[in-house]
């Protein structure tokens, strides 16, 4: 199942179900992304702890943090790690000049390493169960940690792309952005750019890495993950 059905959720997607360049598939069950959590009611909640998940990943910052509680916030089987990743990628309330997404996501492989480094690790070592990690829409931040994840797992460019393009079928969450940005007075033209999920983005974002960072499996290493996390980290969403 890609996207989980919740009632009060739009862009919770599994990961499994990828064909690996090495043979086999990415499995099912092993890590989600997703949007934020606060709307999530007792009954969702309570679904997603059944279904054996055992660590939440949030990469949003404390201006987001700071609105909405968390609902797994001191849970008792689930553990919540806050890891800010690139604030540029903030919601789009946040983000008023015209920029280029590709750009923006590229930018995150030069200046985020250190945080790249501890979501994988995060992920790496989290006990049995299910991973979410999310940030706002589930479409930036969390689209970039994905991306990569499915490439160290050796998931194809072209479905790569398309679980990335998947969030423009969220079309309740993207109403609800748009909405929101334009009661905030963002130009419209402007919030139709930053709430695209085009191909061609994650096409540019992973072009970049291949081409100025080496790969996935140079990068990682560059930012100082080992040989044993890497295998953890495959491991995570592929044994």
């Amino acid at each position: 199942m890609r996207h989980w059905t919740l009632p009060d959720t739009h862009n919770i997607r599994d990961l499994g179900g990828y064909n690996r360049q090495a043979g086999g598939t990415t499995q099912w069950r092993r890590i989600l992304r997703g949007e934020a959590l606060h709307p999530l009611t007792g009954e969702s909640l309570a679904t997603l702890v059944a279904d054996d998940l055992s660590l939440v990943i949030d990469l949003r910052g404390p201006h987001e943090t700071a609105v909405t509680s968390h609902p797994f916030i001191g849970h008792e089987t689930v553990s919540y790690h806050n890891i800010v990743l690139f604030d540029a990628l903030a919601p789009i309330a946040m983000v008023r000049q015209p920029f280029d997404m590709a750009e923006r996501y590229c930018s995150a492989l030069d200046h985020c390493g250190a945080q790249f480094a501890t979501v994988f690790r995060a992920i790496g070592q989290a006990r049995p169960g299910m991973v979410l990690f999310h940030c706002t829409a589930g479409k930036d931040r969390t689209g970039v940690v994905a991306a990569m994840l499915l490439a160290t797992a050796g998931v194809s460019h072209a479905d790569i792309v398309a679980d990335y393009a998947l969030t423009a079928s969220a079309e309740g969450l993207i109403a609800q952005l748009r909405a929101r940005s334009l009661a905030a007075g963002i130009d419209a033209d402007h919030v139709e750019r930053m709430l695209a999920s085009d191909a061609v983005t994650m096409e540019a974002f992973l072009s970049c890495l291949d081409t100025a960072h080496g790969g996935i499996a140079a990068y990682l290493a560059r930012i100082g993950l080992n040989a044993a996390e890497i295998d953890a980290l495959t491991d995570r969403l592929c044994a």
